[in-house]
């Protein structure tokens, strides 16, 4: 057979070429997406990248599940302040339709109502499945680390 060679050597090349070796992660995906929607303060971007049944945990709440308490929260974060940048730094893990992330989030928001920018990092993880060919978080999680422990032999903090 004359094709045989020509075959095998163009499976080599697509097998080898930093297409085939890139993974996709689809959870840096969403990550992305929500860091370019949280630098212009587009709500309806942002709702966008969550499944219909995915959960929300903002550092300040319990949780917000489905799309109209997610909706709800960032209405609230972006009535409030104005984010102007954003930063996840992650690693990621996928397999199948399955995408996950952890590491964290830094954002530098300034108050509507006046008042000097705050920057804040926070711990994220970040799950998303591959849903219909659209990368969706089906979990969203930051939280603001715990103060560390006194050194030891000092004395606690008097109110």
């Amino acid at each position: 057979m004359q094709w045989t060679a020509p075959f095998l050597s163009g499976l080599l090349v697509l097998a080898f070429s930093p297409l085939a070796q890139a993974q996709t992660h689809g959870a840096k995906t969403v990550d992305d997406a929500w860091v370019a929607a949280a630098k212009v303060g587009d709500v309806n971007a942002l709702v966008a990248l969550y499944a219909p049944d995915a959960v929300l945990y903002t550092p300040d709440a319990m949780e917000a599940r489905g799309t109209a308490a997610i909706r709800k929260a960032y209405e609230d974060m972006f009535g409030s302040m104005k984010v102007t940048d954003a930063r996840i730094d992650s690693q990621y893990q996928s397999a199948g339709d399955l995408s996950v992330g952890y590491g964290t989030a830094t954002l530098t928001m300034v108050p509507k109502a006046g008042g000097a920018p705050q920057t804040m990092t926070v711990r994220v993880t970040a799950a998303a499945r591959n849903i219909k060919g659209k990368w969706l978080y089906v979990a969203d999680h930051a939280s603001v680390p715990a103060a560390p422990p006194p050194a030891a032999g000092s004395k606690p903090a008097t109110p």
